[in-house]
């Protein structure tokens, strides 16, 4: 994803609302005009945003949004385009901004920019509960599945460039026999749930994806040890409006500093991912 601005950005505070429409460019204006913003996200990615069963798209991402929105004075319209889309770049104003746990990577800051982290996800090695496996060494020469067009497909063919400063360097210590890749994040937990090694052996995927499969009764179990890497997640804007993304980076900041994105993560993750 692209460059993050959190030197500047998050040292300029909470601009006040009454004041924003002058200073945060034009999508800003539009958006203040409008009365809403147009917010890109995930539907079938629980818990981050998903349908529930009154077909109310809810969840950690969705709440984000809300928040931001709420700061800003205005309402929210989310739009769920494939993963591409909203990763991809070049809008043109069908959204303002992106809330869909992206994560900053070197090739994405080239079409998208980033208005600041608001969470942190490591990344774990999910297999059967049945299987022997009990550390990643045991994967070397398995079959693993990853959601494509993500970092964990990134990682396991060993070419994932995080863009954010302060995380150390990736190691890559898995080797698989076959990658299999999935539309999305819980295709591979589904066919991993059928047993060990009858499709997949082991998932790359968020902790809290794997640890919402284990909720959720699938017969899977997270591998000890260390995260195969841990990524930042951020706030997404389209190029063209750094005033907009700054000012989107101001509102991340003061989420962090008064403890709200501490207990979002909490409510939807059980732990705090905030820092």
């Amino acid at each position: 994803m692209r460059k993050l601005f959190l030197g500047t950005v998050m040292a300029l505070g909470f601009v006040s609302v009454m004041n924003a429409a002058a200073v945060a460019g034009p999508t800003m204006d539009r958006v203040m005009k409008a009365g809403e913003m147009k917010v890109a996200t995930n539907s079938g990615w629980p818990p981050q945003s998903y349908l529930d069963d009154n077909n109310k798209l809810v969840g950690f991402d969705v709440d984000v949004a809300n928040e931001i929105a709420k700061r800003l004075g205005v309402k929210v319209r989310f739009e769920t385009p494939e993963w591409n889309v909203m990763t991809g770049g070049r809008w043109h104003g069908r959204f303002d901004v992106a809330v869909g746990s992206v994560t900053p990577t070197k090739a994405r800051s080239q079409v998208i920019d980033f208005a600041g982290i608001y969470y942190y996800s490591p990344y774990v090695f999910a297999v059967h509960k049945d299987s022997k496996a009990t550390s990643r060494d045991d994967l070397n020469g398995k079959k693993i599945g990853v959601e494509t067009g993500t970092t964990s497909e990134d990682y396991i063919n060993r070419r994932l460039e995080i863009d954010a400063p302060g995380l150390p360097p990736i190691q890559y210590t898995l080797t698989p026999g076959e990658v299999k890749t999935y539309a999305d994040s819980m295709l591979p937990f589904d066919d991993l749930r059928l047993g060990d090694g009858t499709r997949i052996h082991a998932v790359i995927a968020p902790e809290q994806t794997a640890q919402n499969a284990i909720k959720n009764r699938y017969p899977v179990k997270i591998l000890p040890g260390e995260a195969a890497f841990k990524e930042p997640l951020v706030v997404v804007t389209d190029k063209g409006d750094p005033e907009w993304t700054a000012k989107l980076g101001t509102v991340i900041q003061a989420m962090k500093d008064d403890g709200t994105l501490s207990k979002l993560t909490t409510k939807w993750y059980g732990n705090d991912y905030s820092k």
